[in-house]
């Protein structure tokens, strides 16, 4: 822990100094309290540092959340161990890709399977008592739950220390989401030009608590967490369909429908969203742009690169880091940079061994375009216990 100004502190050991000096500046706004937490991944994003946990009093800035709202994990412990399943792991990658749109943009052609309806009708509701229609924002809202997205999302069939089974997946609140953070962050740039407030940078544009465009965005930000909570389980039950179907083909196991795959552990957490949390004896907005709920003994999921490793963690209650851990990686490489850097060949010898569509879009996301996620933890160790790591066997992504 390095203590950088009164304002910030900081776990990251990996930490580039313009990365350090937007953290800075963003400390120095005068609703922070009691001082923004940077996490072991901390590096530079829109306005705010991804990253980094970020309380306020009396006002919200939309950019500190992120433009992903609710991006996060879920993870689900079969009962299966490694040696139960079928050598041959395409087939499950390519029944993935067709139960699951992929890449921006992606969505179903039409809403077909019961538990879709039922989150719908969930969100339906959500979107009515919040005082708004999501199809104002996108008009395929519908159809793109239960779809993944590109870039470092991702879904995952990876193996424990004791070769148990987990189904893991890594995607947020999809284009609906996306259109109302946009939406949002405008707002605030245009309130502050309105009221004369000078900014050291645009996208630390904030809502002052008490107005009508603060509350409006807090209603629909949290029907946009909501949205990506329901699409995570959307693309799990998808996801354990199609396990089940590939292990029923070829493995000795009694399989015969997805009732027969058991859900021995599931979790699934935010890690770009905001929600009112006391600290340091004052109820503040908190927002973690890239950061997990890291209280005493609450359950967590910390990705690695692709590639890499994943952690399944509790957390350890660090009151100063404002009970927040690390969540995942982070980068050392923009993706133009990375694209630049780093070939094909160089992919295909980091994910050796894992069954993964082989690709040149997926060269921005090799593991050298990340921090090392092993000294990520290790920064964490007084945020985070690890429970379990996860080694990956199946990679789907989108391009």
């Amino acid at each position: 822990m390095e203590k950088i100004t009164p304002k910030l502190i900081n776990w990251a050991s990996i930490l580039e100094q313009g990365t350090r000096d937007q953290a800075v500046t963003t400390a120095r706004m005068p609703f922070i309290h009691p001082h923004l937490a940077l996490m072991p991944d901390a590096h530079l994003g829109l306005g705010a540092t991804v990253g980094s946990v970020i309380p306020t009093l009396g006002a919200i800035i939309p950019a500190a959340v992120g433009v992903d709202i609710g991006c996060g994990m879920i993870a689900v412990r079969t009962q299966f161990t490694a040696d139960q399943l079928p050598a041959d792991r395409r087939p499950l990658r390519e029944a993935i890709e067709r139960a699951i749109p992929l890449s921006a943009g992606a969505a179903n052609r039409t809403v077909s399977r019961p538990h879709t309806e039922q989150r719908l009708e969930q969100l339906g509701a959500a979107a009515s008592e919040a005082g708004f229609e999501p199809g104002r924002y996108a008009s395929r809202w519908e159809l793109q739950l239960g779809t993944l997205g590109s870039g470092n999302h991702f879904i995952e069939v990876t193996v424990d220390e004791e070769q148990r089974v987990w189904l893991f997946l890594h995607s947020g609140s999809r284009g609906v989401g996306n259109k109302i953070a946009q939406k949002h962050i405008k707002v605030a740039r245009d309130l502050c030009e309105k009221w004369w407030i000078t900014l050291p940078d645009k996208d630390l544009a904030y809502l002052a608590e008490g107005t009508d465009e603060f509350w409006a965005y807090i209603r629909e930000m949290r029907w946009a967490q909501l949205y990506a909570l329901l699409n995570r389980e959307e693309m799990m039950d998808r996801v354990v369909r199609q396990f089940a179907e590939w292990v029923s083909t070829g493995s000795t196991n009694d399989v015969t429908s997805v009732d027969d795959v058991e859900r021995c552990e599931e979790i699934n957490c935010h890690h770009n969203y905001t929600e009112q949390e006391t600290h340091f004896n004052k109820q503040v907005w908190l927002s973690r742009k890239g950061a997990i709920n890291a209280e005493l003994g609450r359950p967590g999921l910390i990705p690695g690169s692709m590639g890499t490793a994943s952690y399944v963690v509790s957390g350890l209650g660090n009151k100063v880091a404002l009970n927040s851990a690390p969540h995942g990686a982070g980068r050392e490489y923009s993706r133009s940079r990375a694209r630049r850097t780093f070939t094909r060949e160089q992919l295909q010898e980091a994910m050796v061994g894992i069954e993964y569509r082989d690709t040149e879009a997926f060269i921005d996301e090799i593991p050298a375009a990340y921090k090392d996620i092993d000294q990520v933890m290790a920064d964490a160790a007084d945020l985070v216990e690890i429970r379990h790591t996860l080694r990956q066997i199946v990679n789907v992504k989108g391009d």
